[in-house]
């Protein structure tokens, strides 16, 4: 499973509580739910809740972790083409793919591409988590 990459720091962070004995990986991606909690991404149409900004093992009884909600991060991309400008959203474990009608009003938006790519390419993505 191959995480984010920061490319430019971000300047905006959250605490977001998360499950005890989950190992989560520094530049996972992570998917939101409520109330202030996130877990690894794992499939289409999960809300971003931010990109975890440091590791937590699973053998610690910590229930709260840092996720950046902004900057430049490098994202690995699922099947299908992402021009340059284009929305992304999540589709999977760490991978994005491009916006879809009303994916914005959901929440699903992870950011905004500074470069194309295609299938299992990286790019590098504008972040910007709105909760």
């Amino acid at each position: 499973m191959a995480v984010a990459v920061c490319i430019e720091t971000p300047h905006r962070f959250a605490r977001r509580t998360v499950a005890v004995g989950t190992a989560i990986p520094k530049g996972t991606i992570m998917a939101a739910s409520t109330p202030n909690t996130v877990a690894a991404c794992s499939a289409d149409n999960d809300i971003f809740g931010g990109i975890c900004w440091m590791e937590k093992s699973d053998t610690t009884s910590t229930t709260e972790i840092t996720v950046a909600l902004d900057g430049v991060w490098a994202i690995l991309c699922s099947a299908g083409a992402i021009t340059i400008g284009q929305d992304v959203v999540i589709s999977g474990a760490n991978l994005i793919t491009v916006y879809a009608t009303l994916d914005g009003e959901k929440g699903y938006t992870v950011g905004k591409a500074m470069e194309g790519g295609a299938g299992s390419t990286t790019i590098k993505v504008r972040v910007h988590c709105l909760i």
